[in-house]
C-alpha cells in the first residue's frame, strides 16, 4: 500500500465531475493536456462540489501509462500522470508505473 503525504491542501469547486486521484487545473475542470496542474484530487468530486486538492508534497496520482521513477511527469487529456514530453511539470515519479491506471506517489513543489 502506498501513502501520501500532502504538505498543501486546498480545495476548490468543481467545473466539472473529477475522478480521484488525478490532475485537476486551476479552472476547476480537469487538468488539459500539458498543463500546469493546481494539484491532484483527494476524492472524486461532482460538478459544482468543493473539491479536495493536493497542491504539494508526496502525492498519490492515477499513472496514464508507463512511468521510470524519477521521471518528471505532466497531465494527459484525462488528468493522468504522463512522461513529460513537452508540457508543463506537475512532479516527479517517485514510484514506476508499469500501466495505465496504476497508482503511483509523486514529489510537488521540490
Amino acid at each position: 500500500m502506498k501513502t501520501h503525504h500532502p504538505i498543501l491542501i486546498t480545495s476548490i469547486t468543481a467545473a466539472a465531475a473529477l475522478a480521484q486521484r488525478r490532475f485537476v487545473g486551476f479552472d476547476g475542470d480537469v487538468c488539459a493536456a500539458e498543463a500546469k496542474a493546481l494539484g491532484v484530487t483527494e476524492y472524486a468530486a461532482d460538478s459544482g462540489d468543493q473539491a479536495s486538492v493536493n497542491a504539494s508534497g508526496v502525492i498519490l496520482v492515477e499513472a496514464g501509462g508507463a512511468i521510470a521513477v524519477g521521471a518528471q511527469v505532466e497531465s494527459d487529456a484525462n488528468g493522468k500522470a504522463v512522461t513529460i514530453a513537452s508540457g508543463a511539470s506537475n512532479g516527479y515519479a517517485l514510484d514506476a508505473a508499469a500501466a495505465d491506471g496504476d497508482v503511483i506517489r509523486i514529489a510537488r513543489g521540490i
